[in-house]
């Protein structure tokens, strides 16, 4: 059973690799997944905002969540993103994806109908509770418009099945606050590129982290200074990748990064909707500094 633990260091949060029907596309999804496992990410995210969980089929979702499962082969933990805003359907989606052979859950704030914290609070220990997987909390309030009260971390944070969340509220006094709040058992993780070093020097033990599906070797070794406490080293060392984060968020992720995943090997450049392919003259210029990273940091030059 997955604990609080082995919730540390880089997990990537993964695009999915799909045909032009929509389906999934295996080739591309295992070949991502061996790329990642070789370069020694500590875990890996599929089935979240970046892999386009709204977008996908439930079908296709399962059938991406066993792809997964399969070529980590116990090897690190994967925890499927779980995005329905209804608790049945999320339930049903965590009953799926465990049967699929994944680990752990991200389980997204039920959003849409303005619950109040007690509501949050309820919706995640009733989840807790009848999941047959720990969970993790995803909290993202500029996607969903719902921020968890620290206090409500609190509380959730000692039960015994929900082991960590990840952080994508971009306020850092709600982060400090939270960090302080929290069991000590449970694991915080970033769920900010941008943001990343000042969160593991606050108490994240790691990130959920999108652009490490690119550069992998480069997060880890941001993570490795901030987690040893040589934070100026660490922003000095995002700093450098500030140019690419920019160009990966210019528009909606995945779409950028998804255009330019041919650099490490898997073509994947197919968008599912309402997502479009991203600006040309963007992906000529993330593709550039993505070269250029990549000449830096994932091939030892």
């Amino acid at each position: 059973m997955l604990s609080s633990r082995q919730l540390q260091g880089i997990l990537p949060a993964i695009p999915t690799p799909v045909h032009a029907d929509d389906t999934v596309d295996a080739e591309a999804a295992r070949a991502l997944l061996r790329y990642l496992l070789k370069q020694g990410i500590d875990g890996v995210v599929p089935l979240g905002g970046t892999g386009e969980y709204g977008a996908l089929s439930r079908a296709e979702r399962i059938r991406m969540a066993e792809i997964t499962a399969r070529e980590a082969e116990g090897r690190v933990p994967v925890i499927a993103g779980v995005l329905d805003p209804g608790y049945h359907d999320a339930m049903q989606a965590a009953r799926d994806f465990a049967a699929a052979g994944v680990d752990g859950l991200l389980v997204l704030t039920p959003y849409y109908t303005n619950p109040t914290q007690a509501g949050i609070r309820d919706y995640y220990l009733r989840y807790a509770d009848e999941s047959p997987l720990p969970i993790l909390i995803y909290e993202i309030p500029y996607r969903t418009r719902i921020a968890i009260a620290p206090e409500v971390l609190a509380e959730l944070s000692r039960h015994e099945r929900i082991i960590g969340m990840k952080a994508c509220n971009t306020d850092m006094w709600h982060f400090l606050r939270t960090v302080s709040a929290v069991d000590d058992s449970f694991s915080m993780l970033s769920g900010e590129d941008t943001l990343f070093p000042l969160h593991v020097a606050a108490g994240a033990r790691g990130g959920i982290v999108v652009t490490a599906t690119l550069l992998p070797t480069a997060w880890r070794a941001i993570h490795t200074l901030a987690s040893q406490g040589k934070t100026e080293e660490a922003l000095a060392l995002h700093r450098s990748l500030i140019p690419l984060l920019n160009m990966a968020f210019a528009e909606t992720n995945p779409g950028p990064m998804k255009a330019v995943l041919d650099l490490i090997g898997v073509h994947a450049p197919v968008m599912l909707a309402p997502l479009v392919q991203p600006d040309s003259t963007l992906v000529e210029q993330l593709r550039a500094e993505l070269e250029k990273q990549l000449a830096l940091h994932e091939r030892g030059a």
